[in-house]
């Protein structure tokens, strides 16, 4: 009851929802990407135009509170697919499989906290020799 309660207190964010300290930071995104792709000082501010759109739109759908963290991500994907898609215009075809590559790995750097959480590994029971 009081765990209930308190997801349903005003001000009280509910349990997996998602907060605005989770979006990374615009400026990070372009630091990252600067870094991985080698961006010219001409592609900077049009990537980083693009970033601040895509965090603007996100943040908007951040502030429904009864929104889940998997539907954030279902309406944010589509977002980030758009915004992936306008950079890619402005990358040199190296720029393009330089990402395509760091996209391949793990990139939290890019997406903040907003991408699900993974499931604690199991633990293996320790065994005496």
């Amino acid at each position: 009851m009081l765990a209930q309660q308190a997801a349903t207190e005003p001000g009280r964010p509910l349990k997996g929802a998602v907060l605005a300290a989770d979006l990374p930071d615009v400026g990070n995104q372009l630091k990252t990407l600067t870094e991985k792709l080698n961006l010219t000082a001409d592609q900077q501010p049009k990537v980083k135009t693009i970033l601040q759109e895509l965090h603007d739109a996100t943040q908007r759908i951040m502030q429904d509170k009864t929104v889940s963290r998997d539907q954030l991500l279902n309406k944010v994907r589509p977002l980030r697919m758009n915004a992936n898609g306008k950079i890619r215009e402005i990358l040199s075809d190296e720029q393009k499989k330089k990402l395509d590559q760091y996209l391949q790995g793990p990139h939290p750097d890019m997406h903040g906290t907003l991408e699900p959480k993974a499931p604690p590994a199991a633990q293996q029971p320790k065994t005496e020799d």
